[in-house]
């Protein structure tokens, strides 16, 4: 069984000397208190990838990414491809973050061929689902999903979801534990429909104003292996609390 998996997304945040010291921090924590039971993940800015990968390579954090192109090279300006992210050491990739999909207008299709780059190129994909306020207040959740679940999750898929409700995102909110339990068995009822047995083993991580507070709460739902953590990453302290409130197996 995969082990359960706590992302952090620093967004964009960090400099140099900002990132190498988180890192260090989150290094010593896990030293002093390992947690050999979880998959931790941290995803800087595409500008700390090569910086920090000779620090974290050996170590219980894996290097990931927020995102990338669906192509492997060409006249992209300004993109980063999956190629590119694991020359550098990255393992992992977000991708379809709600923030992706509002500013840059991607759509489940876009996502879908990040998915099969991201594969291709060896790293494992980590993506965003999620409804925003309107579409959950006309009952719209379980649709929005579905489609978002059909259209960005290529056949074969293997990598790792996260459900983030868009509302709940930098907001301070939190989805109850009953709409999350809710939710999420819904994914995964979607997710063995779409891919059959293969579909009840894929992890399933919840994100959205996840914290130090409410972590272990959050953990402890049915379904749920994991947490992709925004804010809360940028904080060594909150972050090691969160990778610590990972229900033992």
């Amino acid at each position: 069984m995969s082990k359960p998996i706590i992302v952090g997304n620093w967004k964009m945040n960090g400099l140099t000397a900002d990132s190498a010291d988180r890192v260090k921090q989150l290094l010593a924590g896990l030293t002093t208190s390992p947690a050999p039971g979880v998959e931790v993940v941290v995803c800087p800015p595409f500008t700390q990838l090569a910086l920090l990968a000779p620090s974290l390579k050996g170590t219980p954090i894996a290097l990931g990414a927020q995102d990338c192109h669906k192509d492997d090279k060409g006249a992209h300006t300004g993109d980063i491809s999956a190629a590119m992210l694991a020359d550098v050491g990255a393992t992992h990739v977000i991708l379809g973050h709600s923030e992706r999909r509002r500013d840059y207008n991607e759509v489940d299709e876009t996502v879908r061929e990040k998915v099969l780059a991201a594969t291709k190129a060896g790293l494992t994909p980590i993506v965003c689902i999620g409804e925003t306020e309107d579409q959950r207040q006309s009952g719209e959740t379980e649709d929005t999903l579905g489609w978002q679940i059909k259209g960005s999750l290529p056949d074969g898929f293997t990598g790792v979801v996260a459900y983030e409700p868009v509302w709940a995102i930098g907001t301070g909110l939190a989805a109850t534990a009953e709409d999350i339990r809710t939710t999420v068995a819904f994914i995964r009822a979607e997710l063995e429909r779409q891919f059959g047995d293969a579909g009840k083993s894929l992890r399933i991580l919840y994100g959205g104003s996840v914290d130090a507070n409410n972590a272990a709460s959050i953990l402890d739902i049915e379904n749920v292996a994991g947490a992709l953590v925004g804010g809360a990453s940028l904080k060594p302290d909150a972050f090691l609390s969160i990778i610590h409130a990972v229900p033992a197996a």
